[in-house]
C-alpha cells in the first residue's frame, strides 16, 4: 500500500526518484530549434504534434527565424504567440538569427543590441516559462552581478538539473568589426558563471544528471584561437569531468540532427559521460523527443527523432 502511494506521488510530481525510496520513474521532454524558418502553418502543426505526445516540457533551443528575414517587432510576436500554444512549458534560449545578425541589409539594418534588448522583453518579461503551463524558472538576473542576464534559466525535474545557456552562432557574436561585438566578454562571463552554478547546484542536491541547452554548435569547425567558444568549451570540460556524471548537452545552429561525444578532456580523450544532441532545422523542422531513466546510471538518455508532418 505504501509502494502504491509513493508511485502515485511520483506521477503527480513529476519527480524522478525518492531520496532513500530505490524508486525511479523517467520522463520525456522535447527538444526543437531552428524554427520557424518558413511558414508559420508548418510550426504550428509541429506544436500539435508535441502537444499530442504530451511531454513534460519543450526546450527551444534558439533562431526562431532565418538568417535572410526581417528582424521585426511583428515577426518576434508572432513567434511568441506561437509559443504560447505549447500545452506545457516552453523553455526559449535566443539564437543568432533574432539578435547577433539582425545588422545585415536582408534582415532590416536593425542594431543587433535593439534586437537583443527586445528579445529580452517580449520572451524574458518574468520568471515563469512560456507555454500554457507555466513554470517558475531561476533567473541568472536575479544575481546582481548578472542583472541583464534575464535569458539563463534553471530548473529541474525529479533529481535531474536543467540550465539554458545563452550562446550563440556567428562566432557567439565575437566578430571583429561589428559594435555588437562589446557586449561578448559580459555574456561569456555569465555563462560561464551559470556554468559553474549549475553543476554546484546538482553536487548539492545530489542529483543524477545535468542538462544543458544552447543554441550554437560550440564545437563546429573546431574552435580555436580567436573563436568565441574556446574559453566556454574548456570550462565545460572542467566541469563534466569533476562532475562525473551523466551530462546532456543540446544545440542547434547547423540544422543536421546528431548525437555523438564531442567533448576532450586535457589528454585529447573524448569525455564519454557527455552526450550531446545537435537538432535538426531550418528546412527539416522536426522535434527530439528525449527520455531520460536515471535507474540507468550509464545511459540515462535515450533519443526518437519525431518527423514533422508535411
Amino acid at each position: 500500500m505504501l509502494v502504491s502511494r509513493i508511485i502515485s506521488a511520483l506521477a503527480l510530481t513529476g519527480a524522478l526518484i525518492i531520496p532513500g525510496s530505490g524508486i525511479a520513474q523517467s520522463f520525456t521532454f522535447a527538444a526543437i530549434g531552428d524554427v520557424p524558418y518558413g511558414p508559420h502553418e508548418a510550426f504550428a502543426a509541429l506544436i500539435d504534434q508535441i502537444n499530442a505526445q504530451s511531454p513534460a516540457f519543450t526546450i527551444h533551443v534558439g533562431d526562431i527565424k532565418s538568417g535572410s528575414t526581417v528582424c521585426s517587432d511583428e515577426t518576434f510576436l508572432s513567434v511568441q504567440q506561437l509559443f504560447e500554444q505549447f500545452d506545457h512549458a516552453l523553455i526559449y534560449t535566443p539564437g543568432d538569427n533574432e539578435w547577433t545578425d539582425c545588422h545585415r541589409v536582408n534582415n532590416g539594418r536593425y542594431d543587433p543590441l535593439e534586437r537583443l534588448a527586445k528579445i529580452r522583453q517580449l520572451f524574458f518579461s518574468s520568471n515563469d516559462s512560456l507555454g500554457k503551463q507555466k513554470r517558475a524558472l531561476q533567473t541568472q538576473s536575479s544575481q546582481k552581478s548578472f542583472s541583464s542576464f534575464v535569458e539563463n534559466r534553471r530548473w529541474s525535474q525529479g533529481n535531474v538539473r536543467f540550465a539554458s545557456l545563452h550562446l550563440v552562432g556567428s562566432n557567439n557574436n565575437l566578430q571583429p568589426g561589428l559594435p555588437s561585438s562589446s557586449e561578448f566578454a559580459a555574456r561569456e562571463q555569465a555563462n560561464i558563471a551559470w556554468l559553474r552554478e549549475t553543476f554546484a547546484e546538482a553536487k548539492t542536491h545530489m542529483d543524477s544528471a545535468v542538462v544543458l541547452a544552447m543554441q550554437a554548435d560550440t564545437f563546429f569547425g573546431e574552435p580555436r584561437k580567436g573563436s568565441g567558444f574556446v574559453r566556454w568549451n574548456a570550462a565545460l570540460a572542467q566541469e563534466v569531468a569533476a562532475w562525473g556524471k551523466p551530462v546532456l548537452l543540446i544545440q542547434g545552429d547547423t540544422h543536421q540532427y546528431l548525437i555523438d561525444n564531442p567533448l576532450k578532456d586535457a589528454g585529447g580523450k573524448p569525455l564519454r559521460q557527455l552526450v550531446r544532441v545537435v537538432v535538426p532545422g531550418e528546412s527539416q523542422a522536426d522535434a527530439v523527443l528525449i527520455s531520460i531513466d536515471t535507474a540507468d546510471t550509464a545511459t540515462p538518455f535515450q533519443f526518437k527523432l519525431m518527423r514533422a508532418e508535411k
